[in-house]
């Protein structure tokens, strides 16, 4: 796909500022991560919620809470545990003997950014209690409908469905998350590097380091200039082939909806802004293809077996689906 000459817009280049200022307070404490810090900034930008999913002890949540530490705006913590119950999470009705009427006692859902760690160990029953919330942006108990405050964005953190007491997602929920990131083990070096720059911290992550970049007026700008980002027929077709690919696999049980159409438009235009461009280019869509789908496709049994990943299957649509030009 041709592109013409391009003098990016103020706007954006105050975009693509602001994201770089963010990468540099994350990586006062953050060692490497590059990729995950990329598209965690960008599911910012774009308005959605991410799951970050890896083993114990690689800084799933101090990530998670050093990005929302960048946001000037209410924080929440919820740890999901096995015994947790939905009314934990919205809130509940409590009777107040002065006014002989039922008052409702807002849960730590009403914040602006959510950490939920740990999100599949609770089962489905507390699961649903987030669906019309991060759906929606509202909660409805009792009867009675609160809307959410904006921003309202949650990081949710995962340990891999393998591990003991953890529970498998319902879809629908999944579907909800813009991003699935998966986070590993670090390299040799930048092992010895976190070592290092811990110790010269004496032993502390002391979050008090990070600056907030955004208030909630300006990530709202920002979230405006995303959306207004041009996308060309040929890149929107390019989308809905990907994602029709995902249905009609004979690898997969399950493909992308639209909403996983939407997602990755949304992401691409997320990009295109990161970048300084008003513009979605077809390598923007590619960039945010994998973690806006991983979660979205179901493997067939015999895939599964053999040791496929969702990756793979994903790689392998890229390479079947031509690139507009």
């Amino acid at each position: 796909m041709e592109e013409t000459n391009f003098n990016p817009r103020t706007d954006l280049i105050e975009v693509k500022e602001s994201v770089e200022k963010v990468k540099a307070e994350v990586k006062k404490i953050i060692v490497g991560q590059d990729t995950i810090i990329e598209m965690m900034n960008t599911a910012v930008l774009a308005d959605g919620h991410v799951l970050i999913e890896g083993v114990p002890g690689i800084a799933k949540t101090l990530l998670a809470k050093i990005i929302a530490r960048t946001i000037s705006a209410d924080f929440s913590r919820i740890q999901f545990t096995p015994d947790l119950m939905p009314s934990d999470i919205l809130g509940t009705s409590v009777f107040n003997m002065k006014t002989t009427e039922f008052e409702f006692n807002r849960g730590p859902i009403f914040s602006n950014i959510i950490l939920i760690d740990e999100i599949n160990r609770a089962p489905a029953k507390t699961q649903s209690a987030l669906f019309e919330a991060m759906e929606e942006r509202q909660v409805t108990a009792d009867g009675v409908t609160y809307k959410l405050d904006e921003p309202f964005t949650v990081f949710a953190t995962q340990n891999p469905i393998e591990h003991e007491g953890t529970y498998k997602l319902p879809e629908a929920q999944l579907d909800r998350f813009i991003f699935k990131v998966e986070m590993d083990y670090p390299q040799a070096e930048e092992e010895i590097k976190i070592l290092m720059d811990l110790h010269n911290r004496k032993n502390i992550n002391d979050l008090n380091l990070i600056q907030p970049v955004f208030t909630k007026d300006k990530l709202k700008q920002m979230r405006e200039k995303v959306r207004t980002a041009h996308l060309d027929e040929k890149v929107a077709a390019y989308i809905t082939q990907i994602v029709n690919n995902t249905r009609n696999n004979s690898d997969l049980y399950l493909g992308g909806s639209p909403r996983a159409s939407i997602s990755i438009m949304i992401a691409a235009k997320a990009i295109a802004a990161i970048n300084g461009r008003d513009f979605v280019t077809p390598d923007d869509v590619k960039m945010v293809v994998y973690p806006t789908l991983r979660h979205r496709i179901l493997l067939t049994p015999e895939k599964e077996m053999e040791g496929k990943t969702p990756d793979d299957i994903i790689k392998t649509i890229l390479e079947r689906v031509e690139v507009p030009r």
